[in-house]
């Protein structure tokens, strides 16, 4: 039996892999969570799992409210706590839920104690891809991701010859706004551009989604993960959603992974450690998905993609830049303060105000997150 530690049990993949944790009591045993401000989750979470004997909160206000009420628990905050909590659980397997840059010190952390990290959280690969790999370089800990998109790439990788490869192909429905033209967007709500066609995701995700940085995101995360050539990795539309990503052989065969969109079955096969356990979610035979509809990527309709392969490029502390301008920018679209196609702006406006720096320390990439934000604050917020 594995014992788990999810961070991020509130959100959206959290709240999944609670399901699963729930149907296996057998292989998994969950000892400890993180669930940010959302306090009102606890409860039930603890119903469900009275084997959870660590809880990590964002406010400390919160852990000196609830410590009274939950006395057999640990309780830790803050971002310092949530390393803490990974050291002090001693956990078996980590799942990484969390949203944004403040993922990235707890996979860091985990590899360091040579635990199993389950990654769900794009962050640490887009910011700190580098040093994660060091990491599993020297023997530490061992890593499994939780994209749908990786999951179908590691299981078709698991099925040929790697040299017989000739481009991987991560594949993207577009968004909420796949079908308009990029001069309908000016306009276009955060309501709007929240509901996506064809996955139930969180809110930054989908807004991610809309921009397509999430698909960008996805490249460097599938280099990090595989160590292809980024020439060698592609992004195809697929209306649909049910191939989450193939492989082109080179001798013009297609190897593709084919599935309901639903999160499910990715989770578990990270859980189980890239071992199928075949738990049925969705029964659908091939004639039920009806059409498929590809279509040839446009970059110049998604030109996020091509600043998050050029920060990739790039390298040093661009990757952060653009990460954390990313993320305020679509806080301040989600908030109303800005258009949607001036997040993109705001990326492209923090990545030219910054130098760059070369093999970044850790420090480094977490000064380079702090200051973007910073500067993104001051010029649009007025803080």
């Amino acid at each position: 039996m594995k014992k788990v530690l999810l961070l991020g049990a509130s959100g959206n993949i959290g709240t999944q892999a609670l399901d699963i944790l729930e149907k296996n009591p057998l292989s998994f045993s969950l000892v400890g969570i993180s669930v940010g401000k959302r306090i009102e989750k606890i409860e039930g979470i603890l119903k469900r799992f009275p084997s959870v004997s660590f809880l990590c909160l964002e406010r400390e206000e919160d852990v000196l409210s609830l410590k009274e009420k939950y006395p057999h628990l640990t309780f830790f905050s803050g971002d310092d706590g949530l390393l803490d909590l990974i050291r002090l659980s001693n956990p078996d397997m980590v799942v990484n839920a969390l949203v944004g840059f403040v993922g990235l010190l707890p996979s860091i952390e985990t590899l360091e104690e040579n635990k199993i990290l389950c990654l769900a959280n794009k962050e640490s690969l887009v910011t700190g891809g580098e040093k994660i790999n060091r990491l599993l370089a020297h023997g530490k800990g061992r890593l499994y991701p939780i994209d749908s998109e990786h999951v179908a790439l590691a299981q078709c990788l698991s099925k040929v010859n790697r040299n017989d490869v000739d481009k991987l192909l991560i594949t993207a429905s577009g968004g909420s706004f796949r079908k308009k033209r990029r001069s309908e967007l000016k306009n276009v709500t955060p309501e709007e551009a929240l509901k996506h066609p064809t996955w139930s995701m969180g809110k930054k995700i989908t807004i991610d989604s809309a921009t397509m940085f999430n698909k960008g995101f996805e490249v460097i995360e599938a280099y990090y993960f595989f160590r292809f050539p980024l020439s060698k990795i592609e992004i195809l539309m697929h209306d649909e959603s049910y191939v989450h990503s193939a492989l082109l052989m080179k001798d013009g065969t297609y190897y593709a992974d084919v599935c309901t969109p639903d999160m499910h079955g990715p989770i578990e096969y990270a859980l189980y450690e890239g071992k199928n356990k075949f738990e049925v979610y969705h029964e659908k035979k091939l004639s039920d998905f009806g059409r498929y509809t590809f279509h040839k990527f446009d970059p110049e309709r998604y030109p996020a993609v091509n600043i998050c392969l050029n920060a990739l490029k790039e390298g040093g502390v661009m990757p952060t830049i653009l990460n954390a301008a990313n993320e305020e920018a679509v806080y301040l679209f989600l908030s109303g303060k800005i258009p949607f196609l001036s997040i993109e702006k705001i990326v492209e406006n923090a990545l030219e105000h910054f130098p760059n720096l070369a093999h970044p320390t850790l420090r480094e990439i977490r000064s380079a997150d702090f200051y973007t934000r910073l500067y993104i604050k001051r010029k649009y917020e007025g803080e």
